[in-house]
């Protein structure tokens, strides 16, 4: 029963927001790619009714983008374990043990893989570093802490690797939910922190998502939330970092778009890291939806990709460093 009402929140929250989407008409200065991918989404057919089907069909899309990715890209993908957590790890051309590193935490509304391969490629590129995708435990058959602690674990082998100063996480939707979670988590535990934080299309208050979900979303959106935390308060600093204290948080890039059901939480987030004092920075694209870089032609996704990079590598140093 509890499997059934999570899938179908999934499906009500992701048909409202495709409704509310194809309601207005994308901006003019979308790119014709954009364009078509946008197209190409909503006749995307979804015929997945249990867990195992979306997840069968997640791991499909992941593989025809990635594929994609790959042939433009040339990073070389490798599965493997750390300390008994799956990861996917990414190597550029190039890349040299003893420079920075990065971890990336997928998307997928906690239950599915909806970016382990998509969301790491070009980053890694682009980068010039290596990237451990962590391939954690999903929802619902595992909640709040499950996920983060398989975080932590990888992160914790990851500086026996390179000093923390010189690691990066980052992670995109349920992802951008679990790093400002691990951050909080290492804050509480005086473990050091990570010399910056990818934020992209997240939230860290699970109490409420704010305008762009009632705008593009819908509410089921908030009973996946209510889910994935299991018994804990919604309003838990652990579950909800933005509501304890962000001081001394890693520089962090908040990315999102100006149709996506996140932009609020996301835009929320980095206003309360700059009132803490702490480093962060907000780029909001145009007219695109949530999660829009797994388009992988459109011109727009390398813009972001770019975005990323660039403050990662900003922040970590570059990679013949």
């Amino acid at each position: 029963m509890l499997r059934d009402t999570m899938i179908f929140l999934l499906g009500l929250a992701i048909a409202t927001a495709a409704t509310a989407q194809q309601a207005l008409p994308p901006p003019t200065n979308l790119s014709p790619e954009a364009r078509a991918a946008l197209a190409a989404d909503a006749a995307r057919p979804n015929t997945a009714k249990t867990m195992v089907e979306r997840r069968v069909r997640s791991d499909a899309i992941q593989r025809e983008i990635g594929d994609r990715m790959r042939a433009r890209y040339k990073v070389a993908v490798e599965d493997g374990s750390i300390g008994g957590v799956p990861v996917r790890i990414f190597t550029p051309k190039g890349w040299r043990q003893g420079t920075s590193l990065l971890m990336n935490l997928h998307g997928g509304g906690f239950m599915v893989d909806s970016g382990s391969l998509t969301e790491n490629i070009p980053i890694a590129a682009l980068t010039g570093y290596r990237v451990v995708a962590v391939l954690y435990r999903l929802s619902p058959e595992h909640r709040f802490p499950a996920a983060v602690e398989d975080g932590l674990t990888v992160y914790r082998a990851l500086l026996k690797q390179a000093p923390a100063r010189r690691i990066g996480v980052y992670g995109t939707s349920a992802g951008a939910i679990l790093g400002p979670e691990l951050i909080a988590r290492l804050k509480t535990a005086t473990l050091p922190l990570p010399g910056a934080l990818g934020m992209f299309s997240g939230s860290a208050d699970l109490t409420g998502f704010g305008d762009s979900l009632t705008l593009f979303g819908d509410p089921g959106m908030t009973g996946l939330a209510r889910i994935y935390a299991g018994s804990v308060d919604l309003a838990d600093p652990l579950l909800s970092p933005a509501r304890g204290d962000l001081s001394g948080w890693p520089p962090t890039l908040c990315l999102t778009s100006s149709r996506d059901v996140l932009l609020s939480a996301t835009a929320d987030f980095c206003r309360k890291l700059d009132a803490a004092g702490s480093v962060s920075q907000l780029v909001m694209f145009d007219g695109l939806p949530h999660a829009f870089w797994a388009y992988v032609e459109a011109p727009e996704s390398d813009a972001a990709f770019g975005t990323m990079a660039r403050f990662l590598t900003a922040k970590l140093g570059s990679a013949g460093k």
